[in-house]
């Protein structure tokens, strides 16, 4: 494992995982395999659903996640802000601190050791939701620039792997998924049993052209490369029979 390339070591401690617990561990480790000062990863919303910030998996000292929680700071955090409509990575370096409220966020931050320079790697999910896998370094500017040059590239491939493993080994990836449709349910077990679209379309009085979309709509939301792949994760979490 110490041959592999830094990338593949990490990718491999995050498949291996099946907690919570070991995936915070793991977290830990790849901070500290890119000489980071803190790795956290956020889930900020799951999809449809009104779960938000249900999950905080982080290096930080927890007296700061306390307080940032106890504040709610996630109301005033330019980067959860960011996260809301973009898909590309942040800097810090980036964000517009002329407002009062941001630069006293940042200054507070500051003081519980979080890190003066960071970079965010917004994610979206199969069925909406969205997390933010985040960097950190005390390094002087300099040291900034060449830490995140080495590391952005590997943080950019691993946090949707991050992502889909926290959803996964939690209770959130079925939360998430469930909020398929009725008809979508419907569609997607019956395909599981073998059916044609056509045939789920009599039985279900619809059109064959809406059985198709609501199987699309299904595979999307589970995340599916194929249908087949999202009957399988489907039948998996337990929504629709085997």
């Amino acid at each position: 494992m110490s041959e592999q390339p830094l990338f593949a070591q990490c990718l491999s401690a995050v498949d291996s995982v099946s907690t919570l617990a070991e995936l915070e561990t793991v977290i830990a480790s790849i901070r500290d395999c890119y000489r980071l000062s803190h790795l956290v990863f956020h889930v900020v919303r799951l999809g449809a659903s009104d779960a938000d910030h249900p999950l905080i998996l982080s290096t930080y000292p927890s007296a700061w996640t306390e307080y940032y929680i106890e504040n709610d700071f996630f109301a005033v955090d330019p980067v959860v802000t960011v996260s809301r409509v973009g898909l590309l990575p942040v800097d810090w370096s980036s964000l517009d601190r002329k407002n009062a409220t941001t630069r006293r966020f940042f200054r507070e931050a500051d003081t519980y050791g979080v890190g003066r320079f960071g970079l965010t790697v917004p994610i979206r999910g199969p069925a909406g939701e969205r997390s933010l896998l985040t960097a950190t370094s005390n390094s002087t500017e300099h040291g900034w620039r060449a830490l995140r040059a080495d590391c952005k590239p590997d943080l950019q491939l691993l946090a949707p792997y991050i992502h889909e493993k926290a959803l996964s080994v939690s209770d959130l990836r079925t939360t998430a998924m469930q909020n398929l449709s009725r008809r979508q349910l419907e569609c997607l077990d019956l395909l599981a049993q073998g059916w044609l679209p056509k045939q789920i379309a009599a039985h279900l009085a619809i059109s064959e052209s809406s059985v198709r979309l609501h199987i699309r709509l299904a595979r999307r939301k589970l995340g599916g490369l194929t249908t087949t792949q999202a009957v399988g994760r489907a039948v998996e979490i337990g929504i629709i029979r085997g």
